[in-house]
Formats: structure tokens, C-alpha cells, sequence
């Protein structure tokens, strides 16, 4: 061995470049497999987050002028006959004032349904939050112990049938069925409560006639007493009495056999007692019943259903909705003035059918003219708020209303698109007519809800989705972006209500804290070409080795 050590010693000192060469290869093959070993490359990698309650604010955006003219049309949004006019041609009105208003009791009636819908709901809610009326308490514990009460009787009653069923006509016989001797008369009650048979042996002793009690099985019944005709002896503590018919120690031996089957109301007995057994059962089942029903109500008194909780507070959620969007039907009967200015004319009347344009307005206030498609535009509601930008004053933002909104688009190369007036809140000196805007209108906005990122949200036909794994995975290892798992997540079906441009609300599905799959990663294993230095081993490095020079020696 040591030899062959000294041999490929001297090689490497004769043979240094080939011998770099070949090191040099051992370690990248060895950095190459680790590599391999520990990379992830072509595992799917999950990048996760955890659901969240926020604020969400849905809006959409829009671009146009600002207005050179500064008249508004007053517009209804509902349809109904006109029951009352506010100002004529030429009044001067403030912003909010009513001008017209429209025949609103059945949206009235609505609104008021709604309201009571709320209220009710609420109540509901409270109640169930409420602590356990103690009258309620009592009920139910008295039920349940009635139950129970009711199980220990019907146990009672096969006992009292059963001991019924055993004296069954208690009498005594003799030993021998041929002896003709009168037989002792047995009084009392059994109170073994186990079949028996008795037998009553008769002896003489120096101070008189004495009888013996034993019994089959053994122990049941055991004792003595004096044979006397006069007073009734205990039959040990069976609760049976014997006396005798004579007070001869010469008489028979006697056997008290419980149950005397023999005995004309026996079988009656026997049916009464089965009658209880059966009864029984159907009374505890009956009991386990009410006892599991009403121990569930009295549970729930001190620990509400948390699925019956959070349904009592999405029917307030609701009642709550509904009420919003019946007050914003409501609000459509009446046409109010959006800003300060003055009424230019009048076209409706008390008792006409408002229809279209019932009058316009000027005002100081600038305006701003937006060109809206068909899908945005049937989110817009007046008086809805805005934030303005302008391209030529890229340092300010106004807000401003939604004061009109066209009712019927204009068709252009196929494409329907609607005007609408944005009054600004504020003037600026800045502001020009023809300039350029860009407007942002809030539609909507929700707090205190659940939401996740629009990413996270999958959809399956009609379905929409999250993905999420049964045990939460672990923080992704620093430099990479997700988290590993040879695992595939889960499908848990969700409800979603208002999104923004980043987050989605998640109305049903999912809780706050659950850890959902935002962004799945997948990566794809590529093959790379053997590296150079594997030729090295294979061409020249292998002929330096197998021949030429000293290698000879060391190829032996």
C-alpha cells in the first residue's frame, strides 16, 4: 500500500498539469452533486399570507375636461309622478336644498320595512348574546331531571314486577309430594329479589322443635327459628314468616320454591313483568333524548353556537344592506340641489310624470365632463365622491360630487359611452377650462372586513376558490421567495364582495388568521452539458494516464 502511495505521488509531481486538471474536476462533479442534492429547483413553491381585516375602497376611473360651461341638468333617477316643486326660473338655492320631489310611498313603505328588518335582526343578535334567563335555566334543568326522574321509575317498576313475579302465591311443600301433612303458612314478602328455592328442615333438641333455612343457590336465604304453631318465624332475612301447622318435630322437611310457577296468576305476573322490561326501553330512550336535547340548549345558553352567532350577525349585515340600498332607492325620488347657484328653468310640474330633464342649474363651480364606459357607468350613483387629478398640474388633487349622469349613451365605431359631471368642492385659480383630468370615483367602501390578495383568488367555473394547505407551511429559507411542498394544497370555496386593485373582501369561506397560497411558483429542471474538464478525463487526461512518459509505471 505504501508503495502504491509513493508510485501516484511521483506521478502527480511529474504530471502536475494533468494532475490539476484532474482535481479540479473531482471538485466541480462534487460541487455539481451537491448542488443537485440540495437544490430546489423544479419544486413547486408556495408563497403564502394570512388573511386580514381592513378597510377596502372599490372605485373606478375615468378621463375628461373641465368644463367651459358651468350649467347642470336636474335629472330624477326614478320614475313617478311629481308631488312637489321647490323653486322656480331665477331663484337663487343653496346646495341640498329639495327642488323636486316624486310620489315616494312605496319606496317610503321600503325603507321602513328595512328599518324594522334591522331592528328585529338586532334584537335577534342581542337576545342570543344575552346571559341565560334564569327562569330558562330552571325549565330546562327541570326537564332534564324529569327525564331522568322518569328513567329511575321505569327501572323502579320492572323491580316491583320482578318482586311481584317472585311471591307469586308463596307457599310451602313438602319434600316428599306423597306426605299428607298439613302444610306451615308462609307470610311476608320476599325481598331477595333472586329466584330461590328454599328449603326448611325440621330437628328436635333437648329445649324443643327447632327448623333450619337453606337454599339453592347457597347464601341467598339462611337462618333458624323455633317451630311454633302461635307466632310467625322469620325465614332468616328474607323477609318471609313461617308458622307451623303442628309443633312436632316428626313432621317433613318443606320447600318454598320463588317463583311458584304453579300458581293460577303466575303467568299474568310473568307478563306484567315483561311488560315493564320493555317499557323500559323505550322510556330511557325516550329520557337519553330529552336529557341530550335539552343538556345541548342549556349549553348553548352559557356558550352560544359560534355558526349560529355569526349567522345572527350576517342577518344584521344584511338587514343592514338592504336598508342602505332601499334609503339610496329612496333618495332617487328627489332631485336636490347639487352645489350653490341658480335655477335657469323649470320643465316639471305637480302632477306630471317625471321624466328626463325637470330643470338646470348654473353655477360658480367649476365642472369636470367625464367620458365613462357602459360598465362603469352603471356603478355611479350621485352625489358619490371623486378625486381629481390634472396632467397640466401634476401637483394637485381635488375632490369633488357626482352632480349628472346621462341616461342615454352615445354609439361611437360600436362603443357605448356615457357623460358625467364631476361639481369640484373647491376652485382653484389654476384650473382652466379644456384642461385635462383624471378622476377617481369612490363607488363603495367597507371596513372591519376579511381581505386577501386579488391574487389568491382562483375561479372554477362559476366557483371561486383559495388554495390552503391543512397544516400552515413554514416561513420560506432566506434567498428564496416560497415555501416547498411535495404536498398540494386544498380548495376551500369562498364568497367575494367588493376589490380593489390589490385585495378581494371575502364575505364567507375563510377566518381571520388562516394562511392562504397568494402566488405559486414552478420551476422547470434543465439538463446541462458535461463541462469540459469530463472531456479532459476522458481524452487527454486519459491517455497521460494509461501511457507515455512515466504514466506506464503507474498504470502498473
Amino acid at each position: 500500500m505504501k508503495t502504491y502511495l509513493i508510485k501516484i505521488k511521483a506521478y502527480i509531481i511529474k504530471h502536475k498539469i494533468i494532475s490539476a486538471i484532474f482535481f479540479i474536476g473531482i471538485l466541480f462533479l462534487g460541487y455539481w452533486g451537491y448542488g443537485k442534492l440540495t437544490s430546489t429547483t423544479g419544486e413547486t413553491q408556495y408563497i403564502t399570507t394570512t388573511v386580514q381585516k381592513g378597510t377596502i375602497v372599490s372605485s373606478v376611473t375615468a378621463s375628461g375636461q373641465v368644463e367651459s360651461s358651468n350649467q347642470i341638468d336636474l335629472k330624477t333617477r326614478a320614475t313617478g309622478q311629481i308631488v312637489y316643486v321647490g323653486a322656480k326660473a331665477g331663484d337663487i338655492v343653496k346646495k341640498g336644498k329639495t327642488l323636486f320631489s316624486l310620489d315616494a310611498r312605496d319606496a317610503q313603505q321600503a325603507v321602513r320595512n328595512a328599518q324594522t328588518s334591522l331592528e328585529t335582526a338586532k334584537l335577534d343578535l342581542e337576545k342570543f348574546q344575552q346571559p341565560p334567563d334564569s327562569v330558562a335555566v330552571l325549565v330546562i334543568k327541570k326537564a332534564i331531571a324529569d327525564a331522568e326522574a322518569s328513567k329511575l321509575d321505569a327501572e323502579k317498576a320492572i323491580t316491583d314486577a320482578y318482586r311481584a313475579l317472585l311471591n307469586t302465591s308463596v307457599v310451602a311443600s313438602p319434600v316428599n309430594s306423597s306426605d299428607t301433612q298439613t302444610a306451615p303458612t308462609i307470610s311476608g314478602t320476599y325481598i331477595k329479589d333472586k329466584e330461590v328455592v328454599i328449603t326448611i328442615s325440621v330437628y328436635q333438641t333437648g329445649n324443643g322443635a327447632y327448623f333450619n333455612a337453606t337454599s339453592v343457590p347457597v347464601g341467598v336465604v339462611s337462618g333458624s327459628g323455633n317451630v311454633t304453631t302461635v307466632t310467625p318465624q322469620p325465614i332468616g332475612d328474607s323477609g318471609l314468616y313461617i308458622k307451623f301447622a303442628t309443633a312436632s318435630s316428626n313432621q317433613s322437611n318443606w320447600i318454598i320454591t320463588l317463583p311458584n310457577k304453579s300458581a293460577t296468576t303466575y303467568n299474568a305476573n310473568y307478563t306484567t313483568y315483561q311488560d315493564a322490561i320493555d317499557n323500559q326501553k323505550k322510556v330511557d330512550d325516550t329520557a337519553d333524548l330529552t336529557i341530550a336535547q335539552n343538556n345541548k340548549s342549556l349549553n348553548d345558553l352559557y356558550q352560544p353556537d359560534a355558526l349560529t352567532l355569526r349567522t345572527k350577525q350576517l342577518a344584521v349585515k344584511q338587514a343592514q344592506d338592504t336598508l342602505s340600498n332601499d334609503q339610496i332607492v329612496l333618495s332617487d325620488y328627489y332631485v336636490i340641489a347639487p352645489f350653490d347657484g341658480i335655477i335657469a328653468s323649470v320643465t316639471g310640474k305637480v302632477g306630471d310624470t317625471a321624466s328626463g330633464t325637470l330643470g338646470t342649474i348654473i353655477t360658480n363651480q367649476e365642472i369636470a365632463l367625464l367620458s365613462m364606459n357602459e360598465v362603469d357607468v352603471a356603478k355611479i350613483k350621485l352625489g358619490q365622491k371623486a378625486t381629481i387629478t390634472f396632467d397640466a398640474i401634476p401637483d394637485l388633487s381635488m375632490t369633488g360630487s357626482v352632480v349628472e349622469i346621462d341616461t342615454i349613451g352615445t354609439v361611437s365605431q360600436g362603443v357605448v359611452s356615457y357623460s358625467v359631471k364631476i361639481a369640484f368642492d373647491t376652485e382653484d385659480a389654476q384650473v382652466k377650462p379644456g384642461m385635462s383630468v383624471s378622476a377617481s370615483i369612490i363607488t363603495d367602501s367597507k371596513t372591519d372586513v376579511l381581505l386577501v390578495p386579488s391574487s389568491a383568488i382562483k375561479t372554477q367555473g362559476t366557483t371561486k376558490y383559495v388554495q390552503i394547505f391543512s397544516t400552515p407551511l413554514a416561513a420560506p429559507l432566506a434567498g428564496s421567495q416560497g415555501t416547498p411542498s411535495v404536498i398540494a394544497p386544498n380548495q376551500i370555496a369562498v364568497e367575494t364582495g367588493l376589490t380593489d386593485d390589490t385585495n378581494t373582501e371575502i364575505i364567507s369561506g375563510l377566518k381571520e388568521g388562516d394562511q392562504i397560497v397568494s402566488r405559486t411558483i414552478t420551476s422547470t429542471t434543465t439538463t446541462t452539458k458535461a463541462p469540459t474538464t469530463t472531456s479532459l478525463l476522458g481524452g487527454a487526461g486519459a491517455r497521460g494516464l494509461g501511457g507515455g512518459g512515466g504514466g506506464g509505471n503507474f498504470g502498473r
